[in-house]
């Protein structure tokens, strides 16, 4: 015996709040198969719905299921319905290949209106297959609406609907998915099951995370699926389960999956739908852009921003939840919430952001809330999707481009200088601005802060250093650059020395020589060509002294005219400077 086709139960809805579930539904077989003579189905069965008076119905799935290919338009209290979506399993047994089906239609609307009474159920028809079926005792047919119910006075719980059709024997692993446990209290879980024998129960087991499920004597732990309705206490609901288990006891907190697993060694049981209860409190993030600014070439933009924690959430949103920006999925900026968002309750803030280069004219801007800033969250929250959301923006630029070339000053010494600012950019602003203001960095032009105050006598040290001018039009501004650099002006030579120590030009004085020029060397010489001394960035200037020609070192030079020569050694200088100097005493 081999199965063939079926499709696995996976997640179909999730809800969170307080919220539980029931199951209501009945057989359409009028005994076990497995005990008929020959093949035989009712028409009609019904069912009756009990809510309590604080209960109000939030989802009502009907699923009904049977022998062959299916039958899916149905009565409901003879109305009809018309399946919505579909599942089939097919197999071989004893050389037979044999179809099973299920059918789903959300019938929410009409039992929110009807309420609690009798449901009847009728129409289906599966006569064709029956005799089929029969031979292998897998004839049967039957119905169960799931219900999801808020009230109040409930606590607040995570319920989780899983679907799909898959049967046993030998055996079936069904993995529950995007489980959020904050606390086992209360936890449950609900089958609703087809095709189940009482009298069969060769090695049949239903366990959740490796622990046996049972609920004797309802349901043994040797033959879980046995034709029982756990919410009524029947137990000839022949060959269909409505079965529920306390699972407080298998499942713990901060649990993301569980692992049903289901043996039969005889008996052939379908497994339609899982429902889970658990206790969960959590948070439902949504982010708005509300406004931008944007200026005329700028690629700063003002963004005014809300993050709500929607009224259905269930826990309040944590303060530093992660918010991601991004520019055509080119992530571009982060924040986070700066104070617990209680539910149904929001915080705003704003946030400038530049846009990088290689993004030209329109683009989209996308902020996510619940992104580290890959596309990771960091908060467990009811809807995952809703996170994000989205604007158009064209980024606008002036058809004129005003280009203002570097502004150099001599280095006064480890690369200072003393600029003008505003005298080199008079000529290259032409269109007449409302107003010219000098910032150290593009971010504050931008925001207005931080002006230069004394442009006209701007000293920087280092240089080169990037100035941004913020030029006010009457419709706009714009933000251009340019950079402040130093270079090595000629040195201001002096060539009178008297060296009688009154204090007055003493020695050989060169302006703008030590501290720029570090590598510098000047010779003097006396008239023949006799050089007499040397100097370097670390010795005093020439005093008149000798200390070159043996034979008069130590010596003063006598009252006359030298000569010098002085070697910059510096690449914008290749030339030496060469003069004379007159020294008195």
């Amino acid at each position: 015996m081999s199965s063939l086709f079926g499709q696995d139960v996976t997640l179909y809805q999730q809800f969170n709040g307080r919220f539980d579930f029931t199951f209501i539904g009945n057989t359409l077989n009028p005994m076990e198969n497995t005990y008929q003579s020959q093949p035989d189905i009712l028409s009609s069965s019904e069912a009756s719905l009990n809510l309590t008076a604080n209960d109000s119905i939030v989802k009502a799935y009907l699923y009904w299921a049977g022998s062959g290919t299916g039958d899916f338009d149905i009565k409901l209290n003879n109305i009809s319905f018309q399946a919505e979506r579909t599942f089939s399993h097919q197999r071989i047994s004893s050389g037979l290949t044999l179809d099973y089906f299920s059918a789903f239609v959300d019938v929410t609307d009409y039992l929110s209106e009807t309420g609690n009474g009798s449901y009847l159920f009728s129409d289906l028809d599966v006569s064709a297959f029956l005799a089929q079926h029969f031979m292998v005792k897998t004839n049967f047919a039957g119905w169960a609406i799931i219900i999801i119910y808020k009230n109040d006075d409930l606590p607040l719980n995570q319920i989780n609907v899983y679907d799909g059709l898959q049967g046993v024997p030998q055996q079936i692993q069904i993995t529950l998915s995007s489980l959020n446990v904050i606390d086992d209290i209360g936890a449950k879980i609900g089958f609703l099951a087809w095709e189940g024998d009482v009298g069969i129960a060769v090695n049949e087991t239903l366990t959740i995370n490796g622990s046996v499920l049972s609920n004797p004597p309802l349901n043994p732990a040797n033959n879980a699926f046995n034709g029982t309705n756990s919410f009524t206490g029947s137990t000839n609901l022949y060959n269909m389960d409505l079965d529920v288990y306390d699972i407080q006891n298998n499942i713990q907190p901060g649990d993301s999956s569980a692992q049903i697993a289901l043996t039969s060694g005889q008996d052939f049981v379908m497994i339609n739908a899982v429902v889970t209860k658990l206790n969960s409190q959590v948070p439902d993030a949504v982010i708005e852009i509300d406004s931008y600014t944007l200026n005329c070439d700028s690629r700063f933009i003002i963004v005014d921003y809300t993050v709500y924690n929607l009224a259905t959430a269930t826990n309040p949103l944590p303060t530093a939840t992660p918010i991601a920006i991004y520019a055509n999925n080119i992530l571009i900026g982060t924040t986070a919430t700066t104070t617990v968002i209680e539910i149904g309750a929001s915080e705003s803030g704003t946030i400038v952001i530049q846009i990088p280069i290689e993004i030209e004219g329109e683009f989209t801007l996308t902020f996510v809330v619940d992104d580290i800033g890959n596309g990771t969250g960091i908060v467990s929250e009811i809807d995952e999707t809703n996170n994000s959301d989205a604007i158009i923006i064209e980024l606008i630029f002036s058809p004129e481009t005003i280009s203002i070339p570097d502004l150099y000053s001599c280095n006064e010494g480890l690369g200072r200088g003393t600029f003008d600012l505003t005298a080199h950019v008079e000529d290259f602003i032409t269109n007449s601005p409302v107003a010219i203001a000098f910032y150290e960095s593009e971010n504050d032009a931008f925001l207005l802060q931080n002006q230069i105050l004394n442009p006209t006598n701007y000293s920087i040290q280092p240089t080169p250093k990037t100035i941004y001018i913020r030029i006010e039009n009457e419709d706009c501004f714009s933000i251009i650059s340019f950079d402040l650099k130093t270079r090595n002006c000629p040195p201001t030579i002096f060539n009178f020395v008297s060296a009688n120590n009154d204090g007055f030009n003493d020695n050989f004085f060169i302006d703008g020589l030590k501290d720029i020029f570090l590598n510098y060397e000047l010779f003097v010489y006396n008239r023949w060509g006799v050089l007499l001394w040397i100097g370097r960035n670390n010795d005093p200037f020439w005093q008149g002294e000798v200390t070159e020609r043996k034979s008069f070192q130590g010596s003063n030079a006598p009252e006359g005219t030298y000569y010098y020569v002085l070697e910059l050694n510096d690449p914008d200088y290749l030339a030496p400077f060469v003069g004379y100097l007159y020294l008195t005493r």
